[in-house]
């Protein structure tokens, strides 16, 4: 009997602890501190794609021909990952964003100030990436805090950048379509945000 309590005991636990889950993709796009948020998907220095599975609340790897999706290229220059709460397209995609800082584990919400905004045209569309660093001046990597600095003093970062996201997958056949400013990249989040 003890083993059939305990047993129904961990399966009300697991379906407890499966229903408090995150919702990554609901949370709000600004804190309350009106603070721009962003959760990372993949993690700066992987080769495995990840994203976030709004069913099962989970990052898992994107398949590709049933296998995980390895980058088939240099390993992700920066932190990758998306703005809550905002909506692209009909895929109801969310603004992907890239986080210039060290290394973050997958599931991580930072405050981040966006810098800018890497335009590219993938398989036909223009798909914008925000660029962004973290608020914490702790946090960041490089010391820029908008597009006038970020141009000015990491001209190398926006180069890789843009390599980078040329080269990483060769079926989409991106091209660059140029460089926005900070303002742009407001813009661009406030458009998409879900009201």
């Amino acid at each position: 009997m003890k083993t059939l309590q305990r047993y129904t005991f961990l399966l009300f636990s697991l379906a407890l602890l499966a229903s408090c889950q995150t919702d990554y993709a609901a949370l709000p796009t600004y804190n309350g501190k009106k603070q721009l948020q962003a959760v990372i998907e993949v993690p700066a220095g992987s080769s495995t794609k990840l994203h976030y599975n709004r069913q099962t609340k989970a990052f898992e790897p994107e398949q590709q021909a049933g296998q995980d999706r390895i980058i088939p290229f240099l390993p992700y220059p920066a932190n990758f990952g998306f703005i809550p709460s905002t909506e692209t397209n009909a895929q109801k995609k969310p603004l992907e964003v890239i986080v210039l800082a060290g290394s973050v584990a997958s599931g991580t919400v930072m405050e981040v100030i966006p810098v800018g905004v890497l335009q590219l045209e993938t398989a036909g569309e223009l798909d914008h990436k925000i660029i962004a660093v973290p608020a914490r001046p702790s946090e960041r990597s490089i010391n820029a805090s908008d597009y006038n600095s970020f141009t000015a003093d990491y001209p190398a970062a926006k180069a890789i950048l843009q390599q980078w996201f040329v080269h990483h997958n060769p079926t989409a056949k991106s091209k660059i379509v140029g460089w926005r400013n900070e303002q742009f990249a407001e813009q661009e989040i406030q458009r998409w945000m879900k009201l």
